[in-house]
């Protein structure tokens, strides 16, 4: 009986301390949506993708002179329409670039040229473990061991001291992490 009252006084200051840190993200962070890289790309180019994909299942089946012809047309119908619309894509870019020059809007006017500079980069998922080494396969694990070693603190009053210092310890690492996540 003495162990379910133990059990239940752990539930409870767990469930509190697991509300105060999504109400500290709530504060400190703000809801950041990650910009689409090609806006470009909709609905007209996935049924361009689906035609060429049915179009060459097709020629794998009955390599006849006919389903190369019909592969040969729905590519090159699917590559003009592609091409088309990157370069409508770039011309918006462009003219975007162009309204912030004239408005004076120089931080989107530098921003957008250094994306048009860089060109694509890929999101990588990597982290630093204890030793500073860098670690793409156990991130969780490093997660895990991280706030073990931040949020296990011995010598805590009451409660409210753990609380208090689970939302300190959070809001810090927020505020530490970069918004587009790690690269």
């Amino acid at each position: 009986m003495e162990n379910l009252d133990v059990d239940e006084d752990v539930n409870g200051a767990w469930e509190n301390i697991k509300e105060n840190i999504k109400t500290s993200a709530k504060e400190c962070l703000v809801l950041h949506e990650f910009k689409q890289h090609k806006p470009l790309f909709d609905k007209e180019c996935l049924d361009f993708l689906d035609q060429r994909k049915q179009a060459k299942m097709q020629w794998i089946q009955d390599p006849s002179r006919s389903n190369v012809d019909n592969l040969n047309n729905v590519r090159r119908d699917a590559n003009r329409h592609f091409r088309n619309k990157k370069m409508a894509y770039l011309k918006a870019k462009i003219e975007e670039l162009e309204t912030n020059s004239k408005i004076n809007n120089m931080r989107d006017l530098y921003r957008g040229i250094n994306d048009f500079k860089r060109g694509y980069q890929p999101r990588t998922i990597i982290v630093k473990d204890e030793k500073g080494d860098l670690v793409a396969d156990s991130i969780m694990t490093r997660w895990r061991n991280y706030f073990s070693q931040q949020l296990n603190v011995h010598g805590a009053k009451d409660v409210r001291q753990e609380e208090m210092l689970y939302h300190h310890c959070f809001s810090t690492l927020l505020w530490s992490m970069p918004l587009g996540g790690y690269r």
